[in-house]
């Protein structure tokens, strides 16, 4: 799939990349996870291994975003979410501390968007929405979820703009101290 498209940045183009294609641009792509979230030096390489094995998982795809140059301005990628999956666990142990038929609700058949960056100076240009409804489009799951450390942000206005709900609150992933949301909604996007 590769759209394109001239917007307010500039030429952009939105391509679907494969495995082997993600592979080959993994430190691109983690240069501009470190970047979009202002991450110390050195977490891309903690990174690297998780993604690579993402890329494994039943149902995985990836948006990437453009430049005319062939540079990758925006990335987002998701797969499907089941039991056994670090996410999923630690999701359904803070759903099932609040709110047991949350767990049904929301865990049963979802695809779990768990990355989605846009360079810091693209950003508030549309790439990110662009990113998300690219990467869920002909999603057969009934939900998609997506966790977002709390606190106003860009993402945060995307997400609600797009009528995603709140679906666990001031959640601790273990490792983490910052407080996360886990926000959800009904597939497909309108």
């Amino acid at each position: 799939m590769t759209a394109a498209y001239s917007g307010s940045s500039g030429y952009q183009r939105f391509v679907e990349l494969s495995g082997d294609e993600f592979r080959a641009r993994l430190a691109e792509a983690l240069d501009l996870y470190v970047d979009a979230m202002r991450y110390p030096a050195g977490t891309a390489e903690q990174r690297a291994p998780m993604w690579l094995t993402h890329a494994l998982r039943e149902g995985w795809r990836c948006i990437a975003a453009l430049d005319s140059a062939g540079t990758l301005l925006g990335l987002a990628y998701g797969y499907q979410g089941n039991p056994g999956q670090w996410w999923h666990e630690q999701v359904r142990r803070g759903l099932a501390e609040r709110d047991e038929q949350a767990v049904q609700r929301w865990l049963t058949d979802y695809f779990e968007l768990t990355e989605i960056h846009v360079r810091p100076d693209h950003q508030a240009r549309g790439i990110g929405e662009d990113l998300l409804r690219r990467l869920v489009e002909g999603v057969p799951n009934r939900h998609v979820l997506l966790s977002t450390p709390e606190g106003p942000s860009r993402a945060w206005k995307l997400y609600r703009r797009l009528g995603f709900v709140d679906v666990l609150r001031k959640y601790y992933f273990a490792g983490d101290p910052r407080p996360f949301a886990i926000l959800g909604r009904e597939l497909p996007l309108d």
